[in-house]
């Protein structure tokens, strides 16, 4: 399942299982590959929602998911898929058969992403394991609840979890592998990544998947 997940720019994901692809948060593309299947937008900022992104990515029968609080600004990309399904912090989806869970992401001592604002990061189901996109977040304690094989966490700083706060995070948690994202672009520097995984448990595999 690692080798199906690629990292690219801020909390750009993707995912390829079996017949279908996601994608979360797309931005910055270089290329358009219209090939998503499913969408997934953890919040309203440039860097994870923009409709010209999600034009680039979105296949023909492509689905749309937000949080709630984003059901009247994800209107500006409803021409490039076939439906927007919004999401809750703490649910349960299937989604024309994704099936994922929604986790709160929100800061902690900071105002970027309040926890009001009903912003999420997603556990997704599929192949065999679940994979937690944490989002914009900090070390919440609902970040620190969640049970995963592989976790892609935000170590930039500034707008989310530092590395140290992260590499915490992933220690509480436990995952098989950890993936540091959101990191030596807008905010943070390439070597936080080695930070990172320099602090991280040795039985926790950390893996870069972000190309500098």
């Amino acid at each position: 399942m690692l080798d199906n997940i690629q990292v690219f720019k801020q909390n750009h994901v993707r995912v390829d299982v079996g017949e279908k692809v996601l994608h979360v948060d797309p931005f910055a593309v270089d290329r358009a590959s219209h090939d998503a299947d499913f969408i997934l937008i953890t919040h309203d900022h440039y860097d994870h929602f923009s409709p010209k992104e999600i034009e680039k990515v979105a296949g023909k029968n492509a689905v749309l998911i937000v949080p709630e609080n984003m059901k009247k600004k994800a209107a500006e990309a409803a021409k490039f898929v076939k439906k927007t399904v919004t999401v809750e912090p703490n649910g349960s989806y299937n989604v024309d058969g994704l099936e994922f869970e929604t986790v709160p992401a929100y800061n902690v001592g900071k105002l970027f992403h309040p926890k009001s604002a009903g912003w999420v990061g997603y556990i997704l189901n599929v192949g065999g394991k679940r994979i937690y996109v944490a989002g914009d977040t900090d070390a919440t304690p609902e970040a620190k609840a969640v049970k995963c094989d592989i976790a892609l966490v935000p170590i930039g700083g500034t707008y989310t979890m530092n590395a140290k706060q992260a590499q915490e995070l992933v220690n509480t948690i436990r995952p098989e592998v950890a993936v540091p994202v959101h990191y030596g672009g807008i905010v943070g520097r390439e070597e936080d990544g080695r930070v990172f995984a320099s602090a991280v448990d040795k039985d926790i595999k950390v893996v870069f998947k972000i190309k500098f």
